[in-house]
């Protein structure tokens, strides 16, 4: 199963940083908003993410990467809910990209793996960090997935090209896992041709490699629009109730 199946801290356990991708602009919420700074049942979003990080076993260190105005009030959250394993926050780049692979570079010298987090998924939970870094150990790069629900069509100028086949389509959530220096060759590669991304999977892909998913949750939400706070919120709530 390989040296790094373990479920406790050892000494072949991987040394996991997560990298919490947190300097985008928040473009889609409204001028002058920063949805991560933005209060989900009285708790800010990042820091609702940050303390999924905090709880989960297999994390050992974070990075948070942060526009230069927020490196401030993001170490004043770590300070504020006790983030201990904050390592950094540090100014991030010009493409969601650049910013992970600056934050991969300012990682601890011990960390095999890297576990890139969206700082604006806040409800993510310790269980799924953890599985999806275990599954990482295992296979160098591993994310979690859900199915996608709606039917999707490709589209040129308004006009229907093609219709995919929705069974064979997942939506990929985060964290996204890789081996260290897989992620950093990966980035690097991608930065300098240019190519376009959309997720860090993407540029693993890119070199060839497979990645590898498990079951994603469907509450593992990413916050781009007010309406997704609305939802958000509720989900809080049914959690409550579940309690």
């Amino acid at each position: 199963m390989g040296r790094f199946f373990h479920k406790f801290r050892d000494a072949q356990r991987p040394f996991c940083t997560a990298i919490v991708a947190a300097a985008g602009s928040s473009s889609r919420m409204g001028e002058g908003i920063n949805k991560l700074l933005e209060e989900l049942d009285g708790v800010p979003v990042l820091a609702r993410t940050l303390m999924a990080l905090q709880q989960a076993q297999w994390v050992d260190s974070i990075v948070v990467a942060a526009r230069e105005t927020d490196i401030l009030p993001f170490s004043d959250l770590c300070r504020t809910y006790e983030i201990t394993k904050c390592a950094k926050v540090i100014r991030g780049g010009e493409s969601r990209e650049h910013s992970v692979l600056l934050a991969a570079l300012e990682a601890d010298e011990k960390t095999e793996l890297l576990a890139v987090q969206d700082g604006a998924r806040p409800l993510v939970t310790p269980e799924l960090i953890d599985g999806v870094i275990e599954k990482a150990a295992r296979c160098n790069a591993a994310a979690p997935a859900i199915p996608v629900k709606d039917t999707v069509k490709t589209v040129q100028d308004g006009l229907v090209t093609q219709t995919l086949d929705r069974s064979a389509l997942m939506a990929v959530q985060t964290p996204q896992v890789f081996e260290a220096n897989l992620l950093k060759a990966a980035l690097q590669s991608a930065l300098e041709a240019g190519a376009a991304l959309t997720d860090d999977c993407s540029a693993v892909e890119r070199l060839g490699k497979a990645v590898y998913l498990i079951d994603g949750d469907e509450e593992n939400l990413k916050i781009t629009t007010p309406l997704d706070f609305i939802v958000a919120e509720a989900i809080l709530d049914a959690r409550e109730d579940r309690i």
